[in-house]
């Protein structure tokens, strides 16, 4: 996109929604999952998955409540975004934090696997954020084990493509006996992603994160790398794995050049509105008066 005479680049739905949601939950001094699902709509959206546009055709339509909207879908849009969820929770922990994720989790993908991965994953990031170093490789799996099990309830979800077409079951348990089976193979994160296809079905982008987590969240960078060069849909596995390595290093594990040449946009021209809606949030939800 060029804006001012030079290549500039446009957010990925990951980021639009993600900070959406953020800057709804200030606007509202919490979850109100029906202004979120209403804040989606009010902007175009990039790279916009088929489940999120089920979901907005049938919100837009205005006949149906929010919670009737979201398609029964294992695609990844809810868990490329739920992040935020933990933020208005910092100074206040409240058992609300799971209420609030699942609900925002259904907006736009009501599916079981979804929701699960949505609280398990929302579990890891509250539990990242009191680390001082990164946790043991077989961790990531437990921990996103231990929440998802109790959640999902279906048993039919099936590969798209890569090693594994004959697996038939829940997520959770392919996370639990495959991602550490690669990683005992001492598998690259290129060919463990490739093996599960690495997409932007939840059967093959959990896997793949996890995988990344297990071997590189020593390294903030160098996760986020694997993560953006090894896998199909890379933005949001990126995001997060992104998200995770933030939880657990901070901003400060992150190269300069990188965050330099960050716009911050939330739309096609919205500069600096990122840095706004993250000082906003530290404000009323983190900082000490």
């Amino acid at each position: 996109l060029r804006t001012t005479g030079k290549r500039e680049g446009i957010p990925s739905d990951d980021t639009q929604m993600a900070f959406w949601t953020l800057e709804q939950m200030l606007e509202d001094g919490g979850l109100n999952p029906d202004h979120v699902a209403a804040r989606f709509c009010q902007g175009k959206i990039f790279g916009l998955g088929s489940a999120a546009r089920g979901f907005l055709k049938s919100y837009k339509g205005g006949t149906r409540p929010w919670w009737k909207c979201g398609p029964q879908s294992a695609g990844n849009g809810a868990l490329m975004r739920i992040a935020p969820m933990v933020v208005p929770h910092l100074r206040e922990p409240s058992p609300e934090l799971w209420v609030d994720t699942a609900l925002c989790a259904a907006i736009t993908h009501n599916d079981s696997a979804s929701i699960a991965a949505c609280v398990a994953f929302v579990s890891m990031l509250w539990e990242l954020l009191g680390m001082t170093e990164a946790p043991e490789p077989q961790w990531w799996v437990d921990t996103y084990v231990r929440a998802a099990r109790q959640l999902e309830h279906r048993e039919d979800y099936q590969p798209r493509g890569g090693d594994y077409l004959g697996y038939r079951g829940s997520l959770w348990r392919f996370v639990d006996e495959e991602v550490p089976a690669a990683f005992e193979r001492g598998l690259t994160a290129l060919d463990a992603c490739e093996s599960w296809y690495s997409g932007a079905y939840l059967l093959e982008t959990v896997p793949s994160a996890l995988f990344i987590l297990m071997r590189h969240a020593d390294d903030a960078e160098t996760a986020i790398v694997r993560a953006v060069n090894d896998t199909r849909d890379n933005d949001t596995i990126a995001a997060i794995v992104g998200a995770a390595v933030g939880a657990l290093h901070g901003c400060e594990a992150l190269p300069d050049r990188w965050i330099e040449k960050l716009t911050g946009r939330t739309t096609d021209s919205d500069d600096g509105r990122v840095f706004e809606l993250i000082d906003q949030a530290r404000e009323r939800w983190w900082e000490s008066d």
